[in-house]
């Protein structure tokens, strides 16, 4: 209900952008989505945004090891094989102990991914858009710049990226040709960091395989060549949500805490930036 809406001091959800000019009397919007790029810079004067980061890094990061292990696996192929009754060795498979995985967005979702990837043997980089501290779950610590020396070498990129200038189009085709013969791309921050045309060429050269929780566009259409491209595992932009109970929780407990923060007068958790749309480095979930 849009007057509901415009009438309340707090709102805890995704509402549409287009109503914030007119919530007067609005003092916190708890997004209920990590991605908070959309609304920053739009609240009224003295209103505060917060997203749910911390809330979705358990789900998605277990989402993106399933996807990896299938590919690496050949899980997908078997599953079409046993759809066509067909008894068939697929030969050799690959192992995630060993593994270098270049995780692209070390967040909360990329960092999840990455501590899981580690303690199952894997050697992990991870790439931030800025510079930070190493934490223990990666091995090597870089930014941006450092992305096209790290291709050649990864058995394993993967994206988890909100929507922003420096993410979108980031893997365009000549990033994706320079990802080694047999390497896996995993994509579940925005589809728009991955060239479709191109990932769909470079698939169907048989280079590379990819596992996409996101793609672009997004609903993909029904016919799109990227559904039979060789090599990709795709999902529908479920690997968030509330489909785990936990996220769920998590969510829950973020907006109480901050709904008493405001009530106190104190800071808020995952409070975004307004200029660059990215949760503030204090006060995290």
């Amino acid at each position: 209900d849009r007057d509901m809406i415009k009438s309340a001091d707090v709102v805890v959800g995704n509402i549409p952008v287009d109503i914030l000019p007119e919530c007067t009397r609005l003092k916190l919007l708890q997004l209920n989505m990590a991605g908070s790029d959309a609304y920053a810079g739009k609240l009224p004067a003295g209103a505060e945004l917060a997203n749910a980061s911390g809330a979705y890094g358990l789900a998605i990061s277990e989402h993106m090891l399933g996807m990896l292990l299938v590919l690496m696996k050949k899980l997908d192929v078997y599953r079409d094989n046993q759809n066509k009754g067909l008894w068939h060795d697929e030969g050799n498979v690959e192992s995630i102990e060993n593994a270098k995985i270049l995780v692209v967005g070390l967040g909360d979702i990329g960092g999840e991914f990455a501590m899981r990837c580690k303690k199952l043997g894997a050697y992990c980089i991870g790439i931030r858009r800025t510079q930070a501290a190493k934490p223990d779950y990666v091995n090597e610590l870089h930014t941006l710049e450092a992305l096209d020396n790290l291709l050649p070498d990864a058995d394993v990129v993967a994206l988890a990226l909100p929507n922003s200038a420096e993410s979108r189009g980031l893997m365009n085709e000549e990033r994706l040709l320079k990802m080694k013969r047999g390497a896996i791309l995993l994509n579940v921050g925005r589809g728009n960091a991955v060239d479709t045309d191109a990932l769909v060429r470079v698939l169907n050269s048989g280079r590379i395989k990819a596992g996409l929780d996101v793609t672009d566009p997004e609903p993909l259409p029904q016919g799109h060549p990227l559904w039979n491209c060789p090599g990709a595992l795709i999902t529908p932009h479920i690997s968030g949500y509330y489909h785990l109970k936990q996220t769920h929780d998590r969510i829950i407990e973020i907006a109480a805490a901050n709904i008493r923060s405001l009530l106190d007068g104190k800071p808020i958790l995952n409070a975004v930036d307004a200029e660059t749309g990215y949760r503030k480095p204090d006060n995290r979930f």
